[in-house]
């Protein structure tokens, strides 16, 4: 490999195609190992030049923070559009978070490449580069008593850009616990860049990320939105339609989104949110855009605060339609929980095969087990015993044999459905209780039973592609935990039990066209709304 001082800028090379062959340089000296430790997936320059385009300013004197700052790339591209659009601007104060060592002397190339190009354009550039970790350092900003805290420069920013690490940290570590009171679980360390970050803006400042969309839904990131949305104001959401192309040559698979908001104003009542999306980086240069009061994506009073994200009118009519129902599965008296057989706490009680004799045993029911509007059980599969012993022992993981509908909390990443959801009825097992695995969530109704045509109403307008794009709106992963089907929004009982109604008639034949067909014609009056 050559050497770092080998890395030479090109004649009048603008700064981001300078820090983009410099990233590149990196990522060959390092493993893919390292890379996912330190979480340091350097951004492509076509996505950092949207990044950077967001931005907008007339200040003489601009102060920027760039959290996890890799190569540099985010504020070279915000640098280059400050610019471009500013002929005022005489001066920018940048700080840079960077812990990884291998990557430092590469950042200083770029860095002192982008003083240079400054120079020549007669705009002071200064900047410093910290080593410490950015969570710890400025922890006190997440207490709430410290809102005059003092910053280690006494200043706030103007502008905060970042493509910050991307892993979930245990509970014990030390950046967790600093932010117990706006996260819960294992939180993803990236969620607390940007609710550091949120608190850091100057009145008036831009934050501009590019994370997962992950924390737009689900109870382990609820306490975030809460905290992030009560200090920013979002301004732009950037979806990309393809999980590969973001970040393809460090082959990383995730949903990904970009985020412009500005520091919350007290005058903000409900502003506008643009939404813009593309296939990929090809065609970000001209993206579709939609534009949303931001209370029709995002409610602020809300339990959840779930942050939907529509990017067509398709998607816009079917938010419209679910937020015209008030109906949930608790004014239903239906509740969802997880199934409590965590097998590597039980395997004392699985059992591969039926055994006849003096041992009792029920069904046990696995994610692989749970198909749409069917179950296959039993399927033998290694380590997946299909039954469970009933004893004092494992009474606690069991529960009654009981109409249900069975619910994947997770799809794979190649699966054409989010939600895949199962009747189940009792008559099906001669078993006084049943066994369901903790990767499956089940329906029910705690007192009383659900009746025939609700297991089947609600499992099919579960599988429906109606709601599957609903769900996906505002999920951006694979997990369908059971907060998040607690707070959808359902239409009437009567129109559940009425589409229950007509599928029995199929007598346990339950193509997926007639579903889509039947849900829609009942529920949307609309045919085509999802077709």
């Amino acid at each position: 490999m050559k050497s770092i001082e080998n890395i030479l800028p090109y004649d009048a090379e603008l700064p981001v195609d300078y820090a983009d062959r410099v990233g590149l340089s990196y990522s060959v000296f390092v493993t893919q190992l390292h890379k996912r430790k330190k979480g340091q997936f350097l951004t492509p320059s076509a996505i950092a030049r949207f990044m950077g385009s967001l931005a907008t300013s007339g200040k003489k004197h601009i102060t920027i923070l760039d959290p996890g700052c890799g190569t540099g790339i985010l504020s070279c591209a915000l640098i280059e559009n400050l610019v471009a659009i500013n002929p005022d601007l005489q001066s920018i104060h940048l700080d840079v978070y960077e812990l990884d060592n291998e990557i430092l002397s590469f950042t200083n190339l770029v860095l002192e490449y982008l003083r240079k190009w400054l120079s020549s354009r007669n705009i002071s550039f200064h900047y410093i580069m910290i080593t410490e970790d950015f969570i710890l350092r400025n922890a006190d900003v997440l207490r709430s008593e410290q809102i005059l805290f003092n910053l280690h420069d006494n200043s706030f920013y103007d502008f905060i850009i970042s493509n910050p690490p991307y892993f979930k940290l245990n509970k014990e570590d030390l950046r967790a616990k600093t932010a117990e009171s706006i996260s819960s679980g294992q939180p993803n360390i990236y969620a607390l860049f940007m609710a550091v970050s949120s608190r850091m803006l100057d009145h008036g400042g831009q934050l501009i990320f590019i994370t997962p969309r992950s924390f737009a839904s689900g109870r382990y990131f609820k306490s975030f939105r809460a905290f992030f949305f009560s200090q920013v104001t979002m301004n732009q959401l950037h979806l990309f339609d393809s999980r590969k192309d973001a970040f393809n040559r460090d082959k990383v698979l995730q949903e990904t989104l970009i985020l412009k908001a500005t520091k919350r104003d007290r005058f903000d009542i409900n502003p506008i949110v643009a939404v813009t999306s593309s296939k990929g980086i090809r065609d970000l240069s001209a993206p579709g855009i939609k534009s949303y009061p931001q209370n029709q994506i995002l409610n602020l009073n809300s339990k959840e605060m779930i942050l939907h994200i529509p990017v067509n009118d398709e998607e816009e009519e079917i938010i419209d339609l679910f937020q015209r129902w008030n109906g949930s599965l608790h004014k239903y008296n239906i509740q969802i929980s997880t199934g409590p057989v965590v097998a590597f706490r039980a395997t004392e009680f699985i059992r591969e095969v039926y055994e006849n004799g003096s041992i009792f045993l029920a069904p046990l029911i696995w994610l692989h087990n749970v198909y749409k509007m069917h179950i296959e059980w039993p399927v033998t599969k290694p380590n997946k015993g299909q039954y469970i012993q009933i004893c004092s022992g494992s009474q606690s993981l069991l529960i009654p044999n009981k109409n249900y509908i069975l619910l994947r909390r997770f799809s794979a990443k190649d699966d054409k459905s989010r939600l895949i959801a199962s009747p189940y009825f009792a008559k099906s097992q001669d078993a006084e209780y049943v066994g369901v695995e903790n990767k499956v969530n089940y329906i029910y109704r705690p007192k009383g039973e659900l009746e025939l045509n609700e297991v089947i109403g609600l499992a099919a307008v579960l599988n429906s592609k109606l709601f599957d794009n609903y769900f996906r709106i505002f999920n951006g992963n694979v997990n369908v935990s059971a907060t998040e089907l607690r707070e959808m929004p359902l239409p009437a009982l009567d129109l559940i039990k009425q589409i229950g109604n007509r599928l029995i008639l199929n007598r346990n034949d339950f193509p997926q066209e007639q579903i889509d067909l039947l849900v829609n014609e009942t529920l949307a009056n609309k045919s085509e709304l999802v077709i």
